[in-house]
């Protein structure tokens, strides 16, 4: 089903072309595309649209209806000559384009040395065995650096976010470079290489994505065939935690990066919104944390709550704790147990999530900053007081997780046995809602391409027939 054009819109898009005759033709369609797709609802498929992209879109959620017509205003304008300010000149496209094939040729040297790993001893390789790869990482970073050094004033401004995720990648794809190298140099275990080379793999896909997405918003992506975007069907999930029901919403997107020998890659990122988990998490933890044993510390939880302050997540704990004493035989039932100290609490949480390649997710907990009286203090350093408390929380907050972000419930069969998660974050969403983010790869072949398309379109048609 194509997106329908009214009257209203087509006067639109005619205004803005008269309104900007110096713009591109490319640049137009840009503007021609944010005007549909501000009044489309049931797009499948559509050419153009995003931020000037040209690159097919394939929407299957979250668009709006165009009968109701489009209404540009003077923020419209403003942000279509911001648009228009950061966009590629044919010089800075061409050299995008070198910086992606660099890249890619780094990622096939990277693979053939990773397969090598797992088959040949330590001793077969030696330290120059990298040597092909260093290069061609050198070559995509200097391009990189140099493509930014490229950047006009305005698109410095404009850009000036995604500069600086590009530049962190960098860094952190150069600190990985090194170590592979060392770990080379001194003729360390299989093993220890094998790391280093992962290691390395993670930075230079994360280097990748922030290089796309820098390219994405200037409209340099080498051509329209490669560029191609899927967006998932809406999936919520309901889920009983602790005896509290949770709701939790997945969305996601696949966007092509490069079609080599007839298969297709895929950037995958899914993202759940668990901002019903941040408004149960009180009752949760009540659910779980509250104890009042007749001897040591008795907890009653307050409030809790869930934060997002950066890939990390802070659940905090609002406690009132009492910590009672036993004479030696009243914990077997004798009685006299007396109360040695009261007060309240504050305990944060630290949680770092992480995702394996099958997409199991993990959840480190760490206790962070305590603000108690000296008794509840040294209960948490010295007993297994924070153990507990910091595996407690950390199995409920997974639980959700694991609900939430189930890939088989996100992704159409097409796409089950052909990804590849690398990396699982919490995101601060609109007013401080919690987010899992992951994000991955998936690898087709042309018919599995068109196959994934064809289950994303049955789910939208199962989803819109289903009674609301």
């Amino acid at each position: 089903m194509r997106c329908r054009r009214t009257p209203r819109t087509d006067t639109i898009v005619g205004d803005v072309q008269r309104i900007h005759k110096y713009a591109s033709r490319r640049l137009v369609a840009l503007l021609a595309g944010v005007v549909l797709l501000t009044g489309t609802t049931h797009l499948l498929a559509q050419r153009g649209g995003g931020r000037g992209t040209s690159r097919p879109i394939i929407c299957v959620y979250d668009c709006r209806d165009a009968s109701a017509g489009a209404d540009l205003t003077r923020n419209d304008l403003k942000t279509f000559d911001q648009l228009m300010a950061v966009q590629a000149t044919a010089e800075q496209s061409a050299a995008f384009a070198r910086i992606q094939q660099d890249i890619q040729a780094a990622t096939t040297q990277l693979k053939t040395l990773r397969e090598l790993l797992e088959k040949s001893p330590t001793a077969s390789l030696q330290p120059d065995s990298g040597a092909g790869l260093y290069e061609s990482l050198d070559k995509a970073r200097t391009g990189s650096q140099n493509f930014r050094d490229s950047f006009s004033a305005a698109q410095k401004s404009g850009l000036k976010e995604l500069i600086r995720k590009v530049s962190i990648a960098d860094s952190d794809l150069g600190k990985e470079i090194t170590t592979l190298n060392e770990t080379f140099q001194a003729r360390q275990t299989t093993a220890n290489i094998t790391g280093a080379a992962g290691s390395l793999d993670k930075a230079l896909a994360s280097f990748q994505s922030e290089q796309l997405a820098l390219g994405r918003e200037m409209s340099a992506l080498p051509s329209e065939e490669q560029a191609l975007t899927f967006h998932l069907v809406q999936v919520t999930t309901s889920a009983e935690i602790a005896g509290q029901s949770v709701s939790m919403l997945a969305a996601g997107e696949a966007i092509r990066t490069s079609v080599t020998d007839g298969r297709s890659l895929f950037n995958l990122r899914l993202v759940a919104d668990l901002s019903d988990l941040q408004e149960n998490i009180t009752e949760i933890f009540r659910s779980r944390l509250n104890s009042s044993p007749r001897c040591g510390e008795r907890i009653e939880v307050r409030q809790g709550m869930l934060i997002a302050p950066s890939a990390v997540s802070l659940a905090v704990l609002r406690l009132h704790h009492e910590h009672w004493i036993c004479p030696p035989g009243a914990e077997h039932g004798g009685g006299g147990e007396l109360p040695f100290a009261a007060g309240d609490a504050t305990v944060e949480v630290k949680l770092s999530p992480s995702a394996d390649p099958n997409g199991n997710l993990h959840l480190d907990a760490e206790i962070g900053r305590v603000d108690a009286n000296e008794v509840f203090r040294d209960s948490m350093a010295n007993g297994s007081l924070a153990a507990t408390l910091a595996g407690q929380v950390s199995n409920l907050v997974l639980s959700a997780m694991q609900r939430g972000a189930d890939l088989k419930a996100i992704l159409p069969p097409a796409a089950r046995n052909a990804v590849t998660i690398q990396k699982a974050q919490f995101q601060a969403g609109g007013a401080g809602q919690l987010r899992l983010v992951l994000d991955g790869q998936l690898q087709f072949s042309e018919d599995q391409t068109k196959e994934f398309a064809a289950q994303l379109k049955q789910q939208l048609s199962a989803q819109a027939r289903s009674p609301q």
